[in-house]
């Protein structure tokens, strides 16, 4: 299948935030401009546009996001969402997959094909593995409204032959570039494109002594989890003040 419009849709995970590309709009590549780099030597008039922001909820994405991508009249649409709401200590995941469902079914109505995704087990991770339960249920609204709707499922909670330490960014939350590189290879391999992308090479943090273990650690509490805390007793975001990379449909480069 060729795709000649293709939209974006999410967050930090499809602006492509631990993939760094100081060339790149927002200094970001990602795995979405990678599947858009693979698509766009298919077809010659090939346009891509990612309206994806860091730190956005479900409700926000649909809300800042939908009508713009609708009116882009796409072929094809990537949307990832609900990993910023579960990591809140509230949240209504009913609500939450009821304004999914009706938000996925106004994209297939349009005839483009629809690419959802889960969230990856966070029990991989032990520091939010607490919030493995509330992730499940929500992973399993995704595959029902992804049947419903006859969209593209990319289960993400089901990849268990990544290890965590070799395709997470420093922050421990976001894909570094061969993290990207695979999820990328993963959306192309679920819509039955043919690609020449392979695996990139691993480069893991060193843990090879408990000494070298505490330091790791400690920056990563000090430049990572103390901001991600603040933010959220103050309410603020990581994309307070951030556009979207590529607002229109635009030949990729």
């Amino acid at each position: 299948m060729t795709f000649h419009r293709y939209v974006a849709l999410g967050d930090s995970f499809t602006e492509g935030v631990g993939d760094v590309d100081p060339t790149r709009p927002n200094g970001l590549r990602g795995w979405a401009d990678r599947v858009a780099e693979m698509l766009a030597t298919q077809s010659d008039d090939f346009g891509y546009a990612n309206l994806a922001i860091r730190g956005r909820k479900l409700p926000k994405i649909l809300e800042d996001q939908l009508e713009p991508a609708l009116a882009l009249h796409p072929d094809l649409v990537t949307i990832h969402g609900g990993g910023n709401d579960v990591l809140r200590p509230q949240v209504d995941i009913d609500a939450l997959a009821a304004t999914y469902d009706e938000a996925i079914g106004r994209l297939t109505a349009t005839g483009a094909r629809i690419v959802l995704f889960t969230i990856a087990d966070p029990g991989l991770n032990p520091v939010f593995k607490l919030i493995r339960g509330r992730v499940a249920i929500f992973n399993e609204f995704a595959r029902e409204i992804a049947e419903r709707h006859d969209a593209t499922l990319v289960d993400m909670w089901r990849m268990r032959g990544w290890k965590v330490s070799e395709i997470m960014d420093v922050d421990r939350l976001h894909l570094n570039a061969a993290g990207h590189q695979l999820m990328a290879i993963s959306v192309l391999d679920a819509l039955g494109v043919p690609h020449g992308l392979e695996p990139l090479p691993i480069t893991a943090p060193d843990v090879s002594t408990t000494r070298a273990a505490l330091r790791t650690n400690a920056v990563w509490v000090r430049e990572h989890a103390v901001p991600w805390v603040g933010r959220r007793l103050t309410g603020k975001s990581s994309g307070d003040g951030i556009d979207p990379k590529r607002p229109t449909l635009e030949p990729i480069k």
